[in-house]
């Protein structure tokens, strides 16, 4: 029996060991299997377009670095969806909360948008990246490895935030209890710490970590990066970019073919002469041939426009990141496609702070630091306020008002104010916000107002002046006049103007 506990759990740690290595033969299988199926897996169409069948994090870190295109697909939703300011409040009122300071303090010293900005670029790159805490709590780098803990005798604090990408972070051990709310999840991250020339790996507790990634499709711990689906585009974007520049290096200049006249005899020194003048004129260092009995004819040059064919390229590329390709692309050409574009993009990095930015890392960070007491707890649920996304130029905001002005007079003339009150057609109908249309009403009810008052004025003084027991108007024959279908058009009219 002592033996057979003993064997076990070298058995388990076997049986582990086969089970991993089956997944990873698995994946590799499915990845070797990638581009083959054609003409009966003859083919590897993969390997015929000088495609990457396994795209690592240093291949995805490398294209960004290097290709133009795929560095605007990473950096350009991030600065968009992050522009502007950031507020994290818990009420409305005009006094700060104790929450609300504390967050403030906090954004105030660590700069936090600007690491959050980093730590998206991160988690693009690569399937996911941390942010890295750095809490008062420890006194060495073997503390990291530790659970953070609040009963410290002094006040928890974070003196910094690193984001890290997923070869500076890798995962180094895995929640294996299936009891625990975290089975599945990382335990521990193996960091890695730059001092310099030399760079150390130390174990933090997931604790210490927030957690980022994006896309995710069957799995929390991994997302999706931004570049995958789009790798061989970019492939082929390079091929066709660079084989333009190559082309046209190489046929703008043309070539030429000497032709040797039937009675002329060339000797050696001759040869040897013309080769050298040759030399010196493919080298640029002379521009005039010297020569006689040779006759050159310049070749045809061979230079093809690419511009149809990278705008495929790019039209998928569009397609697939959801960036319509004139932002993509730094390009805008006409008004109504600049404008198309415009509220495409709007859209886009909208739902990219509703989708992403806001529930994958704006609040796992504020979370976790409540969590850990760096943050106090709120007394009702904090909320995230996002700065406007675009403001109108001066002639968008005059054409808006034209536009917003017609509406008006035709709503006023049509009379259908009776079925749709003002407030509900300024609101659906001209996209006027709640202070505006308060503004609106307010001016028009006063204005109703003082147009009445006016109104009553002007017929006393018609009429003679003199009013009867009930307040109306008589005229100078004694009869009385009512005031209120002269008023009615009036009003009318004051509303039109």
């Amino acid at each position: 029996m002592e033996r057979k506990r003993k064997i076990a759990p070298q058995v388990n740690v076997v049986s582990k060991k086969i089970t991993t290595f089956s997944e990873l033969l698995a994946r590799m299988t499915f990845a070797n299997m990638l581009g083959t199926d054609t003409y009966g897996g003859t083919r590897d169409i993969y390997q015929a377009l000088g495609y990457p069948k396994e795209i690592t994090f240093s291949t995805y870190w490398n294209r960004y670095l290097r290709h133009d295109i795929a560095k605007a697909i990473i950096d350009r939703p991030v600065k968009a969806s992050w522009k502007g300011t950031i507020d994290v409040i818990e009420t409305i009122k005009e006094d700060d909360t104790e929450f609300e300071k504390a967050w403030k303090e906090l954004d105030k010293k660590l700069k936090l948008k600007s690491i959050f900005i980093r730590a998206d670029k991160l988690t693009g790159i690569g399937r996911y990246s941390i942010l890295f805490l750095g809490l008062n709590d420890v006194s060495n780098r073997e503390g990291l490895k530790n659970p953070v803990s609040k009963s410290t005798n002094k006040k928890l604090e974070l003196l910094y935030v690193k984001p890290l990408s997923e070869d500076q972070a890798e995962i180094s051990k895995y929640d294996e209890d299936p009891k625990s709310e975290r089975y599945g999840l990382p335990l521990y991250y193996g960091i890695k710490i730059t001092t310099g020339t030399s760079v150390t790996t130390v174990n933090a507790h997931y604790t210490r970590v927030v957690h980022l990634v994006e896309d995710p499709v069957d799995d929390e711990v991994f997302g999706t990066p931004r570049l995958r689906a789009v790798f061989n585009r970019l492939v082929d974007l390079e091929k066709l970019v660079g084989g333009d520049a190559e082309m046209f290096w190489r046929g703008a200049r043309p070539g030429y073919t000497g032709e040797v006249s039937p009675d002329y005899q060339m000797t050696e020194e001759m040869f040897t002469s013309l080769k050298e003048q040759i030399d010196e004129f493919e080298n640029n260092l002379r521009r005039v041939l010297i020569n006689e009995g040779v006759k050159y004819n310049a070749l045809a040059q061979q230079i093809a426009d690419p511009i149809n064919h990278v705008d495929v390229q790019m039209q998928m590329i569009s397609a697939v990141t959801g960036i319509p390709k004139r932002i993509l692309t730094g390009s805008e050409r006409g008004e109504l496609s600049s404008a198309q574009d415009k509220l495409e993009w709007i859209s886009y990095v909208t739902s990219r702070r509703e989708e992403q930015n806001e529930p994958m890392i704006l609040r796992p960070f504020i979370d976790k630091c409540i969590e850990v007491g760096v943050l106090p707890e709120p007394a009702t649920p904090y909320m995230i306020v996002w700065d406007k996304m675009f403001s109108l130029s001066d002639k968008e905001k005059v054409e808006l008002g034209k536009v917003r002005a017609a509406s008006m007079k035709e709503f006023v003339m049509s009379g259908i104010e009776e079925y749709l009150p003002l407030d509900l057609f300024l609101k659906h109908f001209l996209y006027f916000d709640k202070t505006q249309i308060d503004e609106i009403i307010a001016n028009r009810e006063r204005a109703i107002k003082e147009e009445e008052e006016l109104t009553k004025d002007e017929e006393e003084e018609l009429m003679g002046g003199e009013k009867d027991t009930g307040g109306n108007t008589k005229d100078a024959l004694g009869k009385t006049q009512n005031p209120n279908p002269v008023s009615g058009v009036r009003r009318v009219s004051q509303i039109e103007k």
